[in-house]
């Protein structure tokens, strides 16, 4: 199926690895120029985005902070002349208990996570208006709906990511832009290593109805599908969980409680 993209410019950010990485990498086999923003050297991302026949931009950016969020769309713009596409998905996450939680930590968190989507959003949402075109892609987390311990501000950085997110596609309809969500399960991806620590991957998996973490190439042909205005023209404000059934996992009973009933 042709998705229509080919020709287009998108911005990832976070897309120097993991699901951002994969998404950056399925659009440039659709034919897209892609620009990177990360906090680490995104090198070897636009390297193979390059193979790919289009073109690649790089931008080191701490997106913690507004300027950095701001001078991220700026220079896109400057080097693309324009911006079709754009994908939030950089994210992190502190592991603290509720009684530890440092508070720099916590606003780093919730201005990588929400704030950065809410600076770059106004900024991209001024220029796709202008053009009254333009599609844009919010990478969710399946944490807003099975909470975990240790995960408070990764997870209040989340849900409040889904509301901006259905405001967003809500004031930008009108423009003929659409907005929707994309959201992940377990994907073997850095950010779920650190999270994991030691862990073994068999605790997991065994929540999971498929029985395995998600490959990053199998959420960004989500992604693609999402952001075509060929395969989803009238798909605004939705949200598309690609989890392996993850958010289905069934409630785990007490053993005592299943010896009564025995």
């Amino acid at each position: 199926m042709d998705l229509g993209l080919r020709g287009k410019t998108a911005l990832v950010t976070g897309g120097a690895s993991g699901i951002g990485q994969a998404i950056a990498l399925a659009l440039a086999a659709e034919g897209v120029d892609v620009a990177i923003a990360a906090r680490r050297d995104p090198a070897d991302t636009m390297a193979a985005i390059e193979k790919r026949g289009v073109r690649a931009l790089g931008l080191r950016v701490d997106l913690s902070r507004e300027s950095e969020a701001q001078r991220m769309v700026e220079e896109t713009l400057a080097a693309w002349g324009r911006l079709d596409l754009y994908v939030n998905n950089a994210a992190l996450a502190h592991h603290q208990p509720i009684t530890r939680i440092d508070t720099a930590l916590w606003w780093e968190t919730l201005n990588v996570n929400l704030s950065a989507c809410m600076w770059a959003g106004r900024e991209i949402g001024r220029h796709m208006m202008s053009r009254r075109q333009g599609a844009i892609l919010v990478i969710g987390s399946t944490v807003t709906i099975a909470p975990a311990a240790r995960e408070a501000a990764y997870r209040v950085s989340k849900t409040g990511l889904r509301a901006y997110a259905e405001t967003l596609a809500l004031e930008m309809a009108p423009f003929g832009i659409r907005v929707n969500m994309l959201t992940p399960g377990a994907f073997d991806t850095p950010l779920l290593r650190r999270s994991l620590g030691d862990a073994p991957l068999e605790g997991l998996t065994a929540q999971i109805p498929l029985g395995r973490i998600g490959q990053p190439h199998e959420c960004a042909l989500a992604a693609c599908f999402l952001l075509s205005d060929s395969a989803s023209p009238y798909t605004t404000g939705a949200e598309l969980f690609v989890d392996g059934g993850l958010r289905l996992r069934p409630l785990s009973l007490p053993d005592a409680r299943l010896q009564d009933e025995q």
